[in-house]
């Protein structure tokens, strides 16, 4: 089995006084954890032992904390609980996008940082067991990262507060920026993708996939867990090993109507509990070695998809979705529309790459296919 992945320098906490201009690039983050347990003491029932690589990604609104730190905030300083619920339903009812909506709410808001924040230490609460759970993942070199469609700033804060910081530097943050006005009149989120969510969760996935779920020398596989409660997680509900649900929430009613396999949770003692039942059961059927035994395919798909110009052996399988999010060079299908609105090539007696469909696409690059 290969070893864990562990880097043993400390991870810094980002400075919330020193603002940074944001440059648009999206830059790959270390998401692994050091060693060292915060407290030095240990269970003998928390110590995992011999296990394969587990990486665990969470959401943070309603999943870590049972509030929502954005809701709080429209509905003392920005557009109010009505309005709020009114943009929600569009939402749900797909009228309009979450990033569209999105970027109404915050731009309600009218309120400096650092007073938002005390509405939100007041009104917050955190998961019971999450502080526990969290001590549990630094002891077995599990990396944990927070995985939102929130803004960044407004999360690092909250969890500095909640965890000390001490503790908050073991997690790391994949969220959206944001630029905030020091009068607090504007606020404006910078999107991690252009896309209608703003932050697919899904494609930060497979964005961390070299560091995060890369393939081990060996041939092993590492574990994907994914934590979460609601809309936003939907992109990554069937991209994890492992997926838990907040038990009577939107994801749940997601995973019942679509039959995805999920566990459902009420605290993260329940979370402990099955990744512990799961390594032991996977370490007596596999010893760590291969696929998990709670293997899903989908997950293995981001894990190998290491170079985006070659098309491995289990493309053949895939779905035309995600032959296009993978290799977007080597695989385009264009919509009808797309094609009445383009003029006519037959001119041309070389048909441009952009035209290719997916069945010549994939006779072309068929000779770097193993």
């Amino acid at each position: 089995m290969a070893p864990a992945v562990v880097n043993t320098q400390p991870i810094n906490a980002p400075e919330f006084d020193k603002v940074k201009p944001h440059t648009g690039e999206i830059k790959v983050q270390d998401l692994r954890v050091p060693v060292k347990s915060l407290d030095g003491t240990t269970s003998s029932d928390d110590i995992l032992g011999p296990k394969r690589d587990i990486i665990v990604f969470s959401d943070f609104d309603g999943t870590i904390f049972m509030q929502d730190t954005g809701h709080i905030l429209f509905d003392a300083y920005g557009c109010g609980p009505k309005r709020r619920e009114e943009l929600d339903e569009e939402i749900k009812s797909g009228v309009r996008s979450f990033r569209d909506v999105s970027e109404e709410m915050w731009g309600s808001l009218n309120v400096p940082f650092d007073n938002g924040f005390e509405i939100m230490k007041t009104s917050l609460e955190i998961d019971p067991a999450f502080h526990d759970f969290h001590n549990f993942c630094i002891k077995n070199n599990i990396p944990f990262n927070v995985i939102s469609a929130g803004l960044k700033p407004i999360l690092r804060r909250v969890l500095d507060d909640f965890l000390g910081k001490k503790q908050s530097k073991f997690i790391d943050i994949i969220a959206n920026d944001a630029t905030i006005t020091p009068d607090g009149k504007e606020w404006k989120p910078v999107w991690r993708h252009d896309t209608p969510l703003g932050h697919d969760k899904a494609a930060s996935i497979q964005e961390y996939r070299i560091i995060a779920s890369s393939e081990s020398e060996d041939g092993s596989c590492p574990l994907i867990v994914f934590v979460g409660d609601g809309v936003s997680d939907l992109a990554a509900a069937r991209e994890a090993d492992v997926l838990f649900a907040r038990a009577g929430l939107r994801l749940e009613e997601y995973c019942r109507e679509n039959k995805i396999p999920y566990i459902p949770f009420n605290t993260f003692a329940d979370i402990k509990k099955e990744i512990i039942r799961i390594t032991k059961e996977d370490q007596n059927k596999t010893k760590g070695y291969g696929k998990p035994a709670t293997y899903n395919p989908r997950a293995n798909f981001w894990r190998k998809a290491v170079k985006p110009k070659a098309v491995p052996r289990f493309v053949r399988n895939a779905t035309k979705e995600d032959k296009m999010h993978l290799w977007p060079d080597a695989f385009t299908v264009k919509n009808e529309t797309q094609k009445e609105n383009e003029p006519s090539t037959s001119s041309d007696p070389v048909p441009t790459p952009v035209t290719t469909s997916v069945h010549l696409v994939m006779e072309v690059t068929s000779d770097r296919i193993p």
